[in-house]
């Protein structure tokens, strides 16, 4: 691993529980110097200035004109894979039968 530093921790908040995730990186030593660096002569941590780094990039794709439209279709995508899994799961169960002892629902059914 010849020109490349140690693995660096970064948090990174998790929008959907609130909780922090942790992301390993790789540097090639010069940008880790650079980072360093450039992060000391702004008052912040190696972490701060990474977490800055990412939400400047989310902003600036955010801004692209064709941002919208792309995310639109892998939502689209994610809708179609989601009908097809339910769609194979029924055929699994007999269509549309819940399993035996369960409603549909995954409930313990009532007496």
């Amino acid at each position: 691993m010849t020109g490349r530093t140690s693995t660096e921790e970064v948090a990174v908040p998790e929008p959907r529980n609130g909780g922090v995730k942790t992301l390993a990186i790789r540097l090639e030593g010069d940008l880790h110097a650079q980072l360093t660096l450039v992060a000391q002569l702004d008052g912040l941590s190696i972490t701060d200035a990474i977490r800055r780094a990412i939400e400047s990039y989310i902003e600036g794709k955010q801004a692209e004109g064709d941002f919208a439209g792309r995310a639109a279709a892998m939502l689209d995508e994610i809708d179609r894979e989601a009908a097809a899994r339910r769609q194979s799961i029924e055929a699994l169960l007999g269509k549309n039968q819940p399993p035996k002892g369960r409603s549909r629902r995954g409930e313990e059914p009532t007496a």
